[in-house]
């Protein structure tokens, strides 16, 4: 599994809680509807009781955001800002089979799913704290650095695959229409990680065994 974590990241954040497994096989062509539909009615549930600015796992990365020195509502982890978008559109954008699945486990959890083509990333992915030379494909095709002390998921090419942790992905290693390998990572730092975050990949594993039963699925790693 290519992941890791440096150890100062696990000494910062010692509630952190995380798996990742990796997908080969996946294609364009599935549908995730049904599945999807499922996870949506989850996310509704919750969202008609409160807001998603109440829920623990939302609490969590606002506080671990503020720790690293970023303001909690103007860069949001990945999970809140889906779920500010889908509580205010009431839908979910229709990108591609597995983006689609992984965004509404995210919505149902509350917690931030990141998927990687797995070959457009050299070497192992760490997740870290960035020097500053590491280089950055925004979604635009623009090269940016991040900033030194923020954490990123960065390969052994020095390439930032997300920045501000679990805010913001490159568009380099994102889900395309011809990817069929995958790194799925979800990570979590409330009271209840450990079992939530059990929940959320098995849910993911057993949802993309239904859509795409010809992929083949590593192991998960638990961190």
């Amino acid at each position: 599994m290519p992941l890791c974590y440096a150890a100062e990241i696990y000494s910062r954040f010692r509630q952190l809680r995380s798996a990742a497994i990796g997908v080969n096989g996946i294609n364009a062509d599935a549908s995730s509807g049904a599945q999807v539909a499922q996870l949506l009615a989850v996310a509704d549930k919750r969202l008609a009781a409160t807001r998603e600015g109440e829920f623990a796992e939302i609490k969590a990365w606002r506080r671990a955001f503020s720790e690293l020195g970023l303001k909690p509502t103007q860069y949001r982890c990945a999970s809140e800002s889906l779920l500010r978008r889908y509580r205010k559109s009431g839908e979910l954008p229709t990108l591609h089979p597995l983006i689609d699945l992984c965004n509404a486990a995210s919505l149902a959890f509350a917690i931030p799913v990141a998927v990687f083509d797995i070959d457009q990333i050299s070497g192992a992915l760490t997740v870290r704290p960035a020097i500053g030379n590491e280089f950055y494909e925004t979604f635009s095709g623009e090269t940016e650095h991040p900033e030194p002390g923020e954490v990123i998921f960065a390969d052994d090419a020095g390439r930032a695959h997300a920045r501000r942790w679990s805010h913001r992905q490159s568009g380099w290693s994102a889900v395309k229409q011809s990817t069929s390998g995958v790194l799925i990572v979800t990570e979590a730092l409330h009271e209840t990680a450990q079992g939530d975050v059990e929940r959320l990949i098995i849910t993911l594993t057993n949802a993309i065994s239904q859509i795409w039963p010809a992929a083949m699925q590593t192991d998960i790693k638990r961190f």
